[in-house]
């Protein structure tokens, strides 16, 4: 899979980078794939429908009501393999499995993604709307997105894996989201993160280093 770059997306990702709240921080960013293979996506894609192929047979054997009929569709394999392959590129130090993945990804409507937007990022597009003559972060998004992969011809997916197997949840995080926008026609792929964290929590880590610093100064200075 290639990065692909896109300036509608870069806008956004530059607005994302800076909204800082007070006690919170908003960040977000996007990222368009191609989904044609380059480098080990080949070898990479034949070892997760192998896994995944073994996962049904065993499932067949085993439990006859295991939630994987989707994925005895070749279709359905094909397009969580693209999913994985976006998150290994994303994060390819972290060893995602094709058994684990296909059990946090939840397909989604526009209107399901629209409304955890409005919830979650209400505080965020009124800071877009007052940098940008009032216009509507969403419908920024929106139009972004239909540029590069034709939302009318998506299918859309939300990530949310269980903590332990999370790459993306970073220290002092209050809640985050993630979306896949899947173009199977133009074979193209947008990841959308968005999530909240403290900045009580990076003020914490600091006045704690502060403090360990001092108590050594004091030390260095005593007859033990």
């Amino acid at each position: 899979m290639k990065y692909l770059e896109y300036t509608p997306l870069e806008r956004i990702n530059d607005f994302f980078s800076h909204v800082n709240l007070g006690e919170r921080t908003i960040r977000g960013f996007l990222e368009a794939y191609s989904c044609k293979h380059t480098g080990t996506d080949k070898k990479l894609s034949l070892s997760l429908e192998n896994e995944i192929l073994d996962y049904i047979g065993k499932s067949s054997d085993t439990d006859s009501s295991s939630p994987v009929e989707y994925l005895t569709s070749r279709s359905s394999r094909k397009t969580l393999i693209y999913l994985i392959l976006t998150l290994y590129h994303m994060y390819p130090d972290y060893d995602f499995s094709a058994v684990n993945a296909h059990q946090f990804f939840t397909e989604e409507s526009w209107d399901s993604f629209k409304q955890i937007f409005d919830n979650y990022m209400f505080e965020a597009s009124k800071e877009w709307a007052e940098a940008n003559e009032c216009s509507s972060l969403l419908d920024t998004l929106y139009k972004a997105l239909d540029e590069v992969v034709k939302l009318a011809e998506c299918d859309i997916y939300s990530y949310n894996p269980d903590s332990d197997a999370d790459p993306f949840l970073e220290r002092g995080a209050i809640w985050s989201y993630h979306f896949f926008f899947y173009n199977r026609k133009l074979k193209r792929v947008v990841s959308f993160r968005f999530c909240c964290l403290s900045n009580l929590v990076g003020e914490g880590f600091l006045t704690d280093g502060l403090c360990h610093e001092e108590d050594g100064e004091i030390f260095d200075d005593m007859d033990m």
